[in-house]
């Protein structure tokens, strides 16, 4: 058996008692109220796994937390990309081009100016979209 293989066996054997100090040992705090041993080995043996594979860049990180949070993953729109968006009951569909945005055959430098057009208040137009 391999040292991790080890390791990962001596987590998944440990009583909560074991669990609560060997989270004291990995974090240096104790851990949140009312988490279930099982949760903990979990997450012990991820962050054990992450210390010997190495961790998640900063980007993907970020972009985890993003996503975890509830909201739209961030894209860019790029030329000959189209954003779609149903507001009140009707579906918005506004085309990328070099330059600016097309919306029922009219040209915009803005999704921002799109998206005040469609809700009649000022939105950020990437946040509407849900684009950088």
């Amino acid at each position: 058996m391999r040292k991790s293989e080890q390791a990962i066996t001596t987590i998944e054997q440990l009583d909560r008692p074991r669990c609560l100090e060997r989270w004291r040992e990995a974090f240096g705090r104790p851990p949140p109220k009312h988490l279930s041993p099982q949760f903990m080995k979990r997450v012990l043996i991820w962050e054990l796994q992450n210390k010997e594979l190495g961790r998640l860049s900063v980007k993907t990180a970020r972009r985890l937390q993003h996503i975890a949070s509830g909201k739209t993953p961030l894209v860019k729109a790029k030329p000959g990309s189209h954003l779609v968006r149903e507001w009140n009951g009707r579906t918005y569909q506004v085309e990328v081009i070099d330059g600016g945005y097309v919306l029922d055959g009219k040209t915009w430098r803005s999704l921002s100016a799109i998206a005040k057009h469609i809700t009649g208040a000022h939105w950020s137009g990437p946040r509407f979209f849900g684009v950088q």
